[in-house]
C-alpha cells in the first residue's frame, strides 16, 4: 500500500465503515504514524486536530474500532477502513456519527440472534440444544426440514409452504453457523456467479 500524504499537509481523510452492516460510521484523519500504529495494532488510530497528537478511538470510551481490512482509493489519498466496533462510535452514544442508523436486514439479525445463543447458550434455547446435539443432528435437521417445503410444494397450502420454507432457512442458518460461515460467505459465492451469466 502506497499512500499520497503530500496532497493536504500529511493528512489523508479516512472513511470507517461496519464491516458486519456497511453502515458508514465515522470519518477522520490520518499522518503516517497514525496508519502505522493502525496496522500494527489493528485497532483504528487518528491524528487529532484539535490535539495534535495520535488518538486511538475509544481510548477513553473504551469503544475501540478493530480493524478488518484497510483499503486506499483509485488516488491513493483517501483511505477506506472496515471495522468491528465495540460499542458505539460517535462520541453522543449513537451508532454512527451521522444521522440515519444502519437498516438491519431481517436474516442478518436472525444471524445475530443465532450466534448470541451459541455464545451464550441457556437451557431454554433452541438453537443451544440443537447444536449441543452435534452436526450431524443439525444436517439432519436440515434435511428433513427440505423434504418437509419439497412436500408442502406439491400441495396447494400457501401457508404451510411458506413456514416450511422459513423452517428450512432458519435451521440452514444454524447449520452455517455451526460450520463457521456467516450468510455473507454464501453472498459472496452467489455475487460470483451472477458476474459469469
Amino acid at each position: 500500500m502506497t499512500i499520497d500524504f503530500s496532497k493536504n499537509n500529511g493528512l489523508i481523510p479516512v472513511i470507517i465503515q461496519d464491516n458486519q452492516t456497511q453502515q458508514v460510521l465515522m470519518l477522520g484523519y490520518m499522518d503516517e504514524a497514525a496508519l502505522q500504529k493502525t496496522q500494527q495494532e489493528k485497532i483504528v488510530t487518528f491524528l487529532s486536530r484539535s490535539k495534535n497528537r495520535l488518538w486511538t478511538k475509544g481510548e477513553t470510551s473504551v469503544n475501540y474500532l478493530k480493524v478488518v481490512s484497510i483499503k486506499e482509493d483509485c488516488d491513493q489519498d483517501t483511505l477506506l477502513i472496515k471495522v468491528i466496533p465495540n460499542g458505539p462510535t460517535c462520541h453522543s452514544g449513537t451508532t454512527s456519527c451521522f444521522a440515519t442508523e444502519p437498516q438491519i436486514s431481517l436474516l442478518k439479525e436472525l444471524e445475530n440472534v443465532i450466534e448470541n445463543r451459541f455464545s451464550n447458550p441457556t437451557s431454554e434455547s433452541y438453537v443451544a440444544s440443537l447444536l449441543q446435539k452435534g452436526i450431524n443432528k443439525i444436517a439432519q435437521k436440515v434435511g428433513e426440514e427440505a423434504i418437509e417445503l419439497v412436500i408442502e410444494a406439491k400441495d396447494n397450502n400457501p401457508d404451510l409452504f411458506l413456514n416450511e420454507a422459513a423452517d428450512l432457512l432458519f435451521h440452514y442458518l444454524i447449520l452455517l453457523k455451526a460450520k463457521g460461515f456467516g450468510l455473507e460467505k454464501v453472498e459472496n459465492i452467489l455475487r460470483s456467479r451472477m458476474k459469469n451469466k
